[in-house]
């Protein structure tokens, strides 16, 4: 890792709801949060509490140097909408087989 950027992967004792346009996407109280330096906490949620007959697969595909690869799934209004990292670096393996939502309902 690049000197003084840190990431760390904790399971949330949070229960979280992914709600877009009224409809419920993902709720999960099996999430976990990830903290990295510069970015705002994301909540990880397994693939089986993701409505994942709702989302259609993207194209697009983002790396990151300290998380990997990451592809992208869309509603159709909201493009890529969510993104995992289907083989993550080894630091973060825990969130492989985990979606993240960019607006999430932590309660």
């Amino acid at each position: 890792m690049t000197r003084g950027h840190r990431i760390t992967v904790e399971r949330s004792d949070a229960r979280v709801r992914v709600v877009h346009g009224g409809q419920v996407l993902a709720e999960s109280d099996r999430s976990l949060v990830l903290r990295e330096t510069g970015c705002p906490e994301r909540y990880y949620l397994p693939a089986e509490d993701v409505r994942l007959d709702l989302l259609t697969p993207s194209a697009t595909q983002t790396y990151c140097p300290f998380k990997g690869t990451a592809s992208y799934w869309s509603l159709p209004d909201a493009a890529d909408l969510v993104w995992a990292y289907p083989d993550p670096k080894p630091e973060v393996a825990e969130i492989r087989d985990h979606l993240c939502f960019y607006e999430v309902e932590v309660f």
